[in-house]
């Protein structure tokens, strides 16, 4: 059930987003604030310290290769990751760079899910927040909507793909300390960009706080 999380949490976006249509954003950003901490505090708090545990000299080398790659597929994303779109002119055929990007990043989320099963709630409450803003971006944008819908049902599958691949490859079992220490850099990155960008101006105020901590007591807890 744990690998389904995020593909569900994708769909749930993708369905609530044609059925509503969501045009007050503040809910969103509270929404991806939370999710933003919860991300970070389950990184920080679980993730962190069985790399390290390890003893692999190269650990701190991985993160930060983690943190370049994304930086790196955010140029071809534009930031849909954390759920920066903008823009309202229209759209003819799939955005295949913001496509590939997205999917690339869903995929290595979902490696060490099979090892951490709390971090699939936590890419499911990211996910979903996005799924919501993207599907409705795409509909504004008056994309094709079988296109809008294959866009999505392939982002929903992508991170449980990651982690069956991480389960049952031999050749990538080798290498789950380091790819773990990747998608830690891919995290911290994604987490952080969302905290500070959930609210206009950066500014953060009591509601935006009190999401951040919950967030954190949640990755406590679990």
């Amino acid at each position: 059930m744990n690998y389904l999380l995020p593909l569900i949490a994708v769909i749930l976006g993708y369905v609530l987003a044609l059925v509503f249509q969501p045009k007050n954003k503040s809910n969103l950003k509270l929404l991806l604030a939370f999710s933003g901490s919860f991300l970070l505090s389950i990184t920080v708090i679980h993730l962190l310290p069985e790399v390290y545990a390890t003893k692999n000299t190269s650990i701190g080398l991985f993160i930060m290769t983690g943190i370049l790659f994304q930086i790196v597929l955010e140029f071809f994303s534009k930031g849909a990751e954390h759920g920066h779109v903008h823009g309202h002119e229209k759209m003819k055929q799939m955005p295949w760079l913001l496509f590939i990007s997205l999917c690339i990043h869903a995929f290595l989320e979902g490696f060490p899910v099979g090892h951490h099963h709390d971090l699939a709630i936590g890419i499911a409450i990211h996910h979903l927040p996005i799924a919501i803003i993207l599907s409705t971006f795409f509909a504004q944008a008056q994309l094709n909507p079988k296109v809008i819908f294959v866009f999505m049902l392939t982002f929903a599958m992508m991170t449980p793909l990651g982690t069956l691949a991480s389960d049952y490859s031999p050749e990538l079992q080798q290498y789950t300390t380091e790819i773990t220490a990747i998608v830690i850099g891919i995290l911290f990155h994604i987490s952080s960009t969302i905290i500070f960008e959930s609210s206009e101006g950066h500014k953060f105020n009591v509601a935006k706080i009190s999401m951040i901590v919950l967030g954190i007591l949640l990755a406590i807890v679990l």
